[in-house]
């Protein structure tokens, strides 16, 4: 099974430290898991210009591509200005539209206010879903005060990331066994 953790922003550091978590998380959970962190700050990724995403060069393909050819996706994003930051969708524009059909997405959101904690359900589940995602639909919310020293201090935010890892991994291998026994349906 292929997962990208995917930091969303270029500028920060809680969402790195989140999505660090869960990779980590990810890979003592799931050792068999092949694990890819795509931190957007490490990566130069041109502005969306309408191509097919196979024609970018460089990073922009790579990360294009690895994004495709995953089975989960995990999106941490930073809220901005009351929205998601612009680099994070970008990568959204990049993709085609059904770019995440027959993936699962989950959502790792960090946030200054809990007055931002609406933006993944009016901003981010709409594109997700209108790009054919099955997302989580509960997602992890974490607020400055959960953070220390690049590192996260609430139980409770490290006890619901792993439980975001673990409902993300029983729905990805629900829906493979699902597409299977209708593919076997088929018989040939």
């Amino acid at each position: 099974m292929k997962i990208v953790a995917l930091s969303g922003s270029k500028v920060g550091s809680k969402t790195k430290t989140a999505m660090n978590y869960t990779v980590k998380s990810l890979k003592e959970k799931h050792p068999g898991a092949d694990v890819t962190l795509i931190d957007l700050a490490d990566y130069d990724i041109q502005f969306s210009d309408g191509r097919n995403y196979l024609e970018y060069e460089g990073d922009t393909n790579f990360v294009a591509q690895t994004i495709m050819e995953a089975d989960i996706i995990m999106i941490g994003t930073p809220i901005f200005q009351a929205s998601i930051p612009a680099t994070l969708k970008n990568i959204f524009d990049l993709l085609p539209i059904n770019a995440f059909q027959d993936k699962v997405v989950s959502i790792v959101v960090t946030a200054g206010s809990s007055k931002h904690y609406l933006i993944a359900e009016q901003q981010l589940k709409p594109i997700l879903a209108y790009m054919q995602a099955q997302i989580i639909q509960k997602y992890v919310f974490i607020e400055e005060k959960d953070f220390y020293r690049n590192e996260i201090t609430s139980d409770d935010v490290l006890f619901r990331i792993d439980r975001l890892i673990e409902d993300t991994i029983l729905l990805a291998e629900t829906y493979r066994k699902i597409r299977e026994e209708k593919e076997s349906a088929y018989g040939f």
